[in-house]
């Protein structure tokens, strides 16, 4: 039965905000690019990366001819049938890569969301736990009068805007990653075209890397949202005996350090995949 006390409304509502973006996080997570949002940004997405791959062939070439003059001392060795065919290979691969780049792309995306639903399977949690105020607290704050009820106006409030304010950090921290996926296969063309030249060619590895990264974000906030889980399975402990603002403070204080930490841990995972890629 919901309550009619201010207070608990309030907090009720701040972790009814919490909740509802971390089941849009987990729903998030789980989404590929081709059906985030009904498809329609994957549409543009795919047209712009097939305009940008007429400059990719071109830049191909460009890149291939910086790489043979800085490669051969002279014209000898291009004439030479294993530098020739040295040549031709990295062209010919330089190529594949810039055509079907797109390909190459989604298929280490879904390499990274096999490894997120492995770590799903194995932990056991498939959704976000629901955060709720307990019972206790609840019946607490609804047993006390108007001069009593002052000081929790003001820890309420405080709790209730950091709770929110957590709530659309680490949604805009999940939904930038989509972002940054689309944008690093819209333009991928350009990068990749650098293969073509052996002095450019690492341009073209640490963009790969870079993408592998940002795949592979989704994997670490998954690892940083079942320990917030197992965290929210545990809620603060109550204590029964304390006056109501002190009950209400611990219990939000604590709880906004799990929630803060958990927040700095998705803010943190392009820097840790960053660490683990060597990028």
């Amino acid at each position: 039965m919901d309550s009619d006390n201010w207070v608990v409304q309030n907090l009720e509502n701040a972790l009814n905000t919490w909740n509802t973006k971390m089941a849009e996080v987990w729903s998030l997570l789980t989404t590929s690019p081709q059906s985030f949002k009904g498809g329609s940004i994957w549409h543009v997405i795919v047209q712009i990366n097939g305009a940008v791959k007429g400059i990719g062939l071109a830049l191909l070439v460009l890149f291939f001819l910086m790489g043979v003059v800085k490669t051969c001392g002279s014209l000898t060795d291009v004439k030479r049938p294993e530098h020739a065919l040295k040549l031709f290979i990295r062209f010919a691969i330089a190529k594949g890569v810039v055509t079907y780049g797109l390909d190459l792309m989604l298929a280490l995306f879904d390499i990274a969301q096999g490894a997120m639903r492995t770590i799903m399977n194995a932990s056991g949690i498939g959704s976000a736990t629901k955060t709720t105020l307990p019972s206790e607290m609840v019946s607490a704050i609804e047993d006390c009068g108007f001069f009593e009820s002052i000081p929790l106006w003001a820890v309420t409030l405080i709790g209730s805007l950091f709770i929110t304010v957590m709530s659309f950090i680490i949604i805009l921290t999940v939904y930038g990653r989509f972002f940054r996926l689309y944008m690093y296969t819209a333009i991928a063309p350009i990068p990749l075209s650098t293969f073509a030249g052996q002095p450019t060619q690492s341009v073209g590895v640490s963009f790969l890397k870079s993408y592998a990264g940002v795949c592979l974000e989704g994997a670490i906030i998954v690892l940083a949202c079942i320990i917030f889980s197992k965290f929210a399975a545990s809620p603060p402990v109550v204590d029964k005996d304390a006056a109501a603002a002190t009950m209400v403070w611990k219990y939000v204080g604590e709880l906004a350090f799990n929630m803060l930490v958990l927040v700095g841990m998705v803010k943190m995972s392009d820097h840790l995949v960053k660490e683990i890629m060597g990028v």
